[in-house]
Parts: structure tokens; sequence; C-alpha cells
């Protein structure tokens, strides 16, 4: 469309050009430039940064033949030059790969190579040149939306496939394998001696499976970010409770991994220290600015001086996997504990 006015612009001002032979010479390689463009645009592979530098450098260079071609006259009556509005696409078209800053910088490029061509500075100049960095901007801005939203769309409807088809498995699984596990844990109860073991290794499996069946999807962003949830709800055992928000708590993917790291190490202290019969809960809080995550036990609690003297004789597992992994998170951490209190680590995220 741009071509065919530039092909009127031509039409219309021949007779007054200096040398006419040489704009039908512009107009023609004009026009087999835009069956190129026009082909590589309308095909992925040709949506490419040098196909845009080459559109970008054969329009300017174009348009700095409007003085061999256009009588001094005709510039001081403000006529187009020869390429006039065809110039304007390498602006959209960087605007639409690289997104605003390219278009913006693309659209800036053609309005100096038009003023450096007319040679004077005027009201008309300086509207061209904020239209074709406005229009090089917001078409960047508009392309990187759209890119932004279908990679969004894309990512939706995996969770919605993803949620259907734990859905389905969740009603197969419920009516089949944990209703045996339910049966084996009762009989296995009522029969007593190595049946009761048997009974306890089904009915821990048995929550196991509830948790994974129930925990909610892992779900990421075009930014990078996670939900902490799955996370920790993987996490529930007959000894472990795990409660979280219905909603998503949405952090950086490497802050969930962190945080769940730091969860997963606190519960390995409880199952060796604590003892065989304690229990152990995990609550996450979403504060808005700041997510509180909680691991307490009923466990002995730990002595005075206790994690002093580990850190003495190099175990680590409390100053590296938790203190340091928090630290490095730029989070606090409470620890509240002592003889016979059980103990509860308090972990506090800033978003």
């Amino acid at each position: 469309m741009t071509f065919l006015f530039a092909l009127g612009n031509a039409a219309v001002h021949s007779s007054g050009y200096q040398r006419p032979w040489l704009a039908w010479a512009v107009i023609a390689v004009m026009a087999a430039w835009s069956v190129f463009t026009v082909q590589a645009y309308s095909r992925r592979a040709g949506r490419r940064p040098w196909v845009v530098v080459a559109d970008l450098v054969v329009a300017c260079g174009l348009m700095s033949l409007s003085p061999l071609i256009m009588t001094p006259a005709q510039f001081l009556y403000n006529v187009p030059l020869i390429t006039t509005i065809w110039a304007s696409v390498p602006a959209v078209a960087a605007g639409a790969l690289g997104g605003q800053v390219a278009g913006g910088l693309a659209g800036f490029a053609v309005g100096l190579g038009t003023y450096l061509n007319r040679g004077a500075l005027s009201v008309d100049l300086v509207r061209d040149v904020v239209l074709l960095a406005g229009a090089g901007f917001v078409v960047g801005m508009v392309s990187t939306t759209a890119r932004r939203s279908a990679v969004r769309l894309a990512r939706a409807l995996r969770a919605e496939a993803a949620t259907a088809e734990r859905e389905r498995l969740a009603r197969s699984i419920h009516d089949g394998v944990l209703q045996v596990l339910a049966r084996v844990r009762k009989r296995g109860v009522e029969l007593g001696g190595e049946a009761a073991e048997l009974a306890r290794l089904a009915g821990e499996q048995e929550v196991a499976l509830r948790s994974l069946v129930a925990a909610a999807p892992s779900e990421s962003t075009v930014d990078g970010d996670a939900d902490l949830r799955p996370a920790l709800q993987l996490l529930a055992t007959p000894r472990v409770q795990v409660a979280t928000p219905a909603t998503r708590v949405m952090l950086p993917a490497t802050t969930v991994t962190e945080l769940a790291a730091v969860v997963r190490e606190a519960l390995s202290n409880v199952e060796r220290h604590a003892g065989p019969d304690a229990k152990a809960w995990v609550l996450l809080e979403d504060l808005g600015e700041e997510v509180v995550l909680s691991v307490r036990d009923d466990g002995p609690g730990i002595p005075p001086g206790r994690i002093a003297v580990a850190e003495a004789e190099g175990r680590m597992g409390i100053a590296k996997s938790i203190r340091g992994r928090v630290e490095a998170l730029r989070g606090t951490l409470e620890l509240q504990t002592g003889p016979g209190e059980g103990t509860e680590w308090e972990v506090r995220v800033y978003r």
C-alpha cells in the first residue's frame, strides 16, 4: 500500500523532476524490494533482524537520492521525497520484530534521513519524525504485548489440560488404588502383628498418594515466576500436615526451589531428631508484600547451644541448608525452641 502511494506521488510530480529517469529507476527498485519484504515478512523464517536492518538501509539509501531527482523548487514547495511514506515500513517492521525501543529508534533513523535530505527543519518535518518514531514505538509495544499474551494463553491452556487430566486420574485412583490401600490399612490393623506393619506402610502410601492427587499443578509465568503451593503440598505424609492458601502464591522459580529445600531440610531434622512419633506442621501464608513459611513439630525441642555445637563439629545442615538459603533469598529466619517445647522455624521472604 505504501508503495502504491509512492508510485502515485512519482507519477504526479515526474514532469517536474530534474532527472525523471532516476526517479523511475528508484521506483523500480522500490517495487522489487517491496516484493522481497512482503514475501519475507509473510513467513516466520523471513522475520529476521538482518532483513529489517537491510530494509532500513535500503529505504534510507533510496531516500538519499531525492536531492538528485527533485528540483530546488520542489523542495521549497515541500513536495514529498521520492520514497514518501514507503520509508515508514522499516520502522513498523522493527517495532513488530524487536519491540518498542527498536521501533522507536528505527522511526527516528528514518526521520533523521528525511531531515538530512531536506536540509531544513520545519514543523512538518518534526511532525513526520514524531509520527515515524511514535508509529514504530506503538507497533512495537503492541507486538510485545501480543507475544506475551500468546505465551500466557498457551501456558493457561496447558495448565487447564493438566488440571483436567489430574482430575480424571484422581477419580480413577480414588475408585481403585486408594480404596485398596484403605482396605489394606484397616484389615492390617485388625489382624495385628506383621500385618500391622503392612497396614502402617499402606497408610503412609495412601496419604502420600492423596497429597499427590490433591496438589495443584505447577504453574509458571512468562516472567519466570512459579506457584509455591505444589512444591509444599507434595511434602505431606501421615506425620506431616501441609496448609497452603487457596489462591496461588507466585514467586520467582529459584525462590520456590530454595524455600522447598528449606522445608525439606527442616522436616528431615524432625525425622532424625524429634523421635518416631513426632508430628510436623507446614504453614504457608501470603501477606501480599511478604510470604511467611513456618515449620513446627511437637518433638523434644533443641537444647540451648546445640546448634552451635553441631556447626563446630562440621554438621552444617542448619547453617547451610536452612540459614544459608534464607540469607541468599534476602529473607529472615526465626527459630523458636526449647526443651519439651518442640521446634518452629519461621521464614519470611519479601517480594
